[in-house]
């Protein structure tokens, strides 16, 4: 296995991008294996790390298809959904609380 370049933060060649700069651009990274990282140095902890691909290489994004996207839609419900109460909370119900804010804190609800 060969190594894989490392860049400083904000120094990478042309041509070379990062999944998010790829999905901006509508593309994907295709199968394609690391090209190079990018390192950002931290204080106090190790530097974060960004892979980067080439953009050449690259594919187009895959369109969503109906049931895609029913399916989505399915799953996004399901995290707004109250397992306590069934109720659509109107937001992503935090999994710290696993519950709407209304179940997980009754009383300052009806102090309210």
């Amino acid at each position: 296995m060969a190594a894989v370049p490392v860049y400083p933060w904000r120094l990478a060649p042309d041509g070379l991008a990062t999944r998010r700069q790829l999905r901006a651009q509508g593309l994907r990274p295709g199968g394609q294996d690391v090209a190079a990282q990018l390192e950002r140095p931290r204080r106090r902890r190790g530097p974060l790390v960004a892979y980067l691909y080439e953009i050449e290489q690259a594919k187009p994004v895959r369109p969503m298809t109906p049931a895609k996207r029913a399916a989505l839609a399915k799953a996004n419900a399901a995290r707004r959904t109250c397992p306590e109460c069934g109720r659509d909370a109107g937001y992503i119900i935090p999994t710290t609380l696993g519950t709407c804010v209304s179940c997980a804190y009754p009383e300052e609800q009806r102090a309210a």
